[in-house]
């Protein structure tokens, strides 16, 4: 019987070695000494390298879902919605940053996440801006010209540049407070309807 406990101290581990040494640098036995466990022990709960990072994503990025959710949920509308989706999404990367160089860098180095695995969380994150977007359409916030399944990935590629670029960069040139709240803007103006305009002043 598998022990969830050292379950997680491996992936738990994997975080740490990967942000540190790399996806591509980095070994089993690296994540088996950070995690205090023999080098066999890992191959009982993983295949490989590459499913101990699809295991991580899939297991970090489903609660990312579940808080994400969880913060839309107290905003009253779309544009606030928007704000808080930025906010949130940003904040993984000074709450949690060796989270956020594997998710946001490190996936990007293995061929076989890239090229076979069914991102499923993923898609689910990116449809939470899609709701708040079809959302905004039927209130009459957000224009109906738009196209929610483009936004959803222009909004989350601005985010998602921001972040690599935050825990990338040894000299931290912007806030990252502040830049959600620039992106946001940026995109919540470039949407709002000229009736919004007039009858909801933002930032408000």
């Amino acid at each position: 019987m598998k022990d969830e406990n050292k379950h997680q101290k491996i992936l738990q581990a994997a975080i740490k070695v990967f942000s540190e040494k790399g996806f591509y640098n980095s070994r089993v036995s690296e994540i088996a000494k950070e995690a205090s466990v023999a080098d066999g022990t890992i191959y009982l709960y993983f295949k490989n390298k590459d499913d101990i990072l699809i295991s991580l994503f899939e297991e970090e990025f489903g609660k990312i879902v579940g808080n994400m959710r969880a913060a839309l949920a107290q905003e009253k509308d779309a544009l606030q919605k928007i704000r808080r989706f930025a906010i949130t999404h940003l904040s993984i990367v000074t709450n949690h940053p060796h989270l956020a160089e594997v998710m946001g860098v490190e996936v990007r180095q293995s061929t076989k996440f890239m090229k076979e695995y069914v991102n499923q969380p993923f898609i689910e994150y990116l449809n939470l801006i899609r709701s708040v977007v079809t959302e905004g359409q039927e209130k009459g916030l957000l224009r109906k010209d738009l196209t929610p399944g483009v936004m959803k990935r222009a909004l989350f590629g601005a985010l998602d540049e921001m972040a690599r670029y935050w825990v990338l960069s040894t000299k931290k040139k912007h806030r990252i407070d502040e830049a959600a709240l620039q992106i946001s803007d940026i995109f919540i103006r470039g949407m709002m309807t000229e009736e919004a305009r007039k009858t909801y002043p933002w930032p408000p």
